[in-house]
């Protein structure tokens, strides 16, 4: 068949030379850029940190852990409406309500308590909706702290023992308490590690 065009060559079969068979050109080329990629790690800095040994800087709008926020006289805020496990998009928070018992008032804020409140940080993304719908201010993801690395899945699901906010002697009160400055101080000593 002949070319439209009339442009067509007809190409010749050159034997290829000792050196090209031996593929010798092709090996030092890839031999200089491995060695250039050698000399490039060596003298710039790494990339590459030991987490969770050295750990970068967050940036301001980071959002990281979760945390159930207590009141000024250290009672759980949340009252278990459910608008932050409504909000996230991962459907990664569940929670259990129930009503406040008769002399529990030093414990939950109002009649209505989370009985469990569960975060699976497997499913979650970290997007802050739940800690923007929350009305009470009791959902907030911390600024400063990652979840940790696990072995387990099981572990990656936070319950109330992980999620609620230890009692801080800072704000005078446990559990509903007053303290006196004595007894912050105590406290204060206590919660330090040895």
């Amino acid at each position: 068949m002949q070319s439209l065009s009339n442009r067509a060559k007809k190409l010749e079969k050159k034997p290829m030379t000792l050196a090209e068979r031996a593929y010798l050109p092709a090996i030092f080329q890839g031999l200089t850029i491995t060695m250039r990629h050698f000399y490039r790690a060596a003298t710039k800095k790494q990339v590459t940190i030991r987490y969770p040994e050295e750990t970068r800087p967050f940036s301001p709008v980071f959002r990281g852990l979760h945390v159930l926020k207590r009141d000024e006289q250290g009672r759980e805020r949340c009252t278990a409406c459910g608008l932050c496990a409504v909000a996230c998009p991962a459907e990664a928070i569940t929670m259990v309500a129930g009503e406040r018992k008769k002399g529990e008032q030093n414990l939950y804020r109002e009649e209505k308590y989370a009985v469990s409140y569960e975060i699976n940080m497997l499913r979650c993304i970290f997007c802050g909706l739940c800690e923007e719908a929350c009305p009470k201010a009791a959902v907030y993801l911390q600024a400063d702290k990652m979840a940790p690395p696990r072995y387990e899945r099981d572990e990656f699901i936070y319950g109330k023992d992980r999620l609620v906010e230890p009692v801080s002697p800072d704000n005078r009160s446990k559990r509903g308490i007053q303290l006196t400055p004595e007894q912050a101080d105590k406290l204060r000593s206590q919660m330090q590690p040895a």
